[in-house]
């Protein structure tokens, strides 16, 4: 399963998210991850974080939303937006329609610089809480509607 991560800058949240799908799930699941308006670079503090964690990073790179939306790019399946601007969006036709689905989560990169590692720390937590409650799912025989129902619901915890 393809499942594209969208946050405005594709920095911090987006990218946490993108990393945990694709290294947590067995192979289930391919993360990807874009922005709306992205910063241009990959916070310091998200690499800092998944680079501690054991996550490799060596590919993370901040990118536009356009880049998944031509038709060379991978199918998606899911598409699940982790910031309040960009849930607010009009998101661009995706090709194959994937089920779109929201878990915001507090922006790290908007806290104080000191308080930035502890704020990447939540955020990462909650996202790695969605995407286990996630991969504990049966995803691959689910139709739309229930995928759509399950990732939903998963925004909610």
């Amino acid at each position: 399963m393809n499942i594209l991560v969208l946050c405005t800058g594709n920095s911090a949240r987006s990218i946490l998210l993108e990393s945990i799908l694709t290294h947590q799930s067995s192979g289930r699941v391919f993360g990807y991850s874009a922005g709306s308006k992205p910063a241009g670079a990959v916070h310091p503090q998200s690499i800092k974080l998944l680079g501690g964690l054991g996550y490799d990073t060596q590919t993370h790179r901040s990118k536009s939303w356009d880049e998944f939306g031509q038709q060379e790019a991978p199918r998606m399946d899911a598409v699940i937006t982790v910031c309040g601007s960009a849930a607010n969006e009009t998101c661009p036709i995706w090709p194959g329609a994937p089920v779109q689905a929201h878990w915001g989560v507090e922006d790290p990169a908007a806290a104080v610089p000191m308080d930035q590692p502890q704020a990447f720390r939540t955020a990462y937590a909650k996202l790695h809480a969605r995407a286990m409650a996630f991969m504990d799912c049966a995803f691959e025989d689910m139709d739309p509607a229930q995928l759509r129902r399950v990732l939903t619901h998963i925004g909610t915890l």
